[in-house]
């Protein structure tokens, strides 16, 4: 790769640069770009900027030429494509919604080398933008939220910021609930390891607001369906509350039961139960009220026969 010059237009304007910079060095590792920053190689207008920088239009990039090997270029399989194209629920001229399959991260991290975001830019290597509005974990399916341009990109995260967006989750959890409608209300750590080290007090600036309702849609006596609201978006919100009121999800490996993970897998379980089964919200700039559903997959609607059929 020879060093090159970018210059940002409007579609662009407002983007982190270490986003960019993902986007357009195909090959080159993430943590190599964040080098690459820090130690001022790369430089926004003749200037060293911090990877959290957004972009503005006309901004000159400069990136010093890089030597990438080719095996560091993810091969997406025809297969895994075919199903994220499969998947794709609702689509219009800004944003597009999947229904993401369980163990497909949103974004490459340490342990796999492409996400959605990904894939869907394989499918689409023609879209000026694509680019994820908000995450799922990798072990949880369904509504997953794609801006393919900047102007809605920003304008939904204001909506998420503004807690305008609703979210609905669908989850089995262990035991018979007994609580009837329940809304939690316990601020989650930004670094975690387990629930043992979750509670904080709201003016801990090491805590951040979570508010979960739960909401019984089926239950018997060693298993209960629910379903689930959040008006935040913290990591693991859901698994975690669950975990704290004594009902963890089935399938849920840090924070649930062993031995309940372990009685679900016999009965055919061999994922997560965790899925988001519809996101709605309505859009400022147009009034469009959008939304979108997403139906759980065949082993989650198989696996809940066995229980409740």
């Amino acid at each position: 790769m020879k060093g090159s010059i970018y210059t940002i237009d409007s579609i662009r304007n407002g983007q982190r640069i270490d986003n960019f910079l993902l986007t357009c060095l195909k090959g080159v590792p993430r943590s190599h770009i964040y080098r690459l920053l820090r130690t001022g190689k790369i430089k926004v207008n003749g200037k060293r900027v911090k990877q959290t920088y957004r972009l503005v239009e006309a901004d000159e990039i400069s990136v010093p030429a890089l030597r990438v090997s080719h095996k560091l270029t993810p091969v997406i399989a025809d297969d895994l494509q075919l199903l994220i194209k499969s998947s794709i629920l609702f689509e219009d001229e800004s944003i597009l919604v999947i229904n993401k399959p369980a163990g497909i991260a949103v974004h490459p991290g340490s342990r796999v080398s492409f996400g959605v975001i990904e894939v869907l830019r394989a499918l689409r290597p023609e879209a000026p933008f694509l680019e994820l509005v908000h995450r799922l974990d990798r072990h949880t399916s369904g509504c997953l939220l794609v801006a393919k341009n900047k102007i809605m990109l920003n304008e939904l995260h204001d909506l998420f910021r503004a807690r305008e967006v609703e979210k609905e989750y669908l989850a089995l959890v262990k035991g018979q609930w007994k609580l009837g409608e329940k809304t939690i209300l316990v601020p989650l750590k930004a670094h975690r390891r387990g629930p043992e080290e979750l509670a904080g007090t709201s003016t801990d600036n090491r805590y951040k607001t979570a508010v979960t309702k739960f909401s019984p849609n089926k239950i018997c006596e060693e298993y209960s369906l629910l379903n689930i609201y959040i008006s935040t978006g913290r990591t693991h919100q859901i698994r975690i509350h669950a975990a704290q009121l004594g009902h963890p999800v089935a399938g849920d490996r840090k924070y649930g039961d062993f031995a309940f993970n372990r009685a679900c897998k016999k009965k055919g379980l061999k994922r997560m139960f965790l899925h988001s089964a519809m996101i709605a919200f309505r859009c400022r700039s147009n009034g469009v009220n959008y939304a979108i559903t997403a139906p759980i997959d065949l082993e989650l609607k198989s696996f809940l026969s066995v229980l409740f059929d």
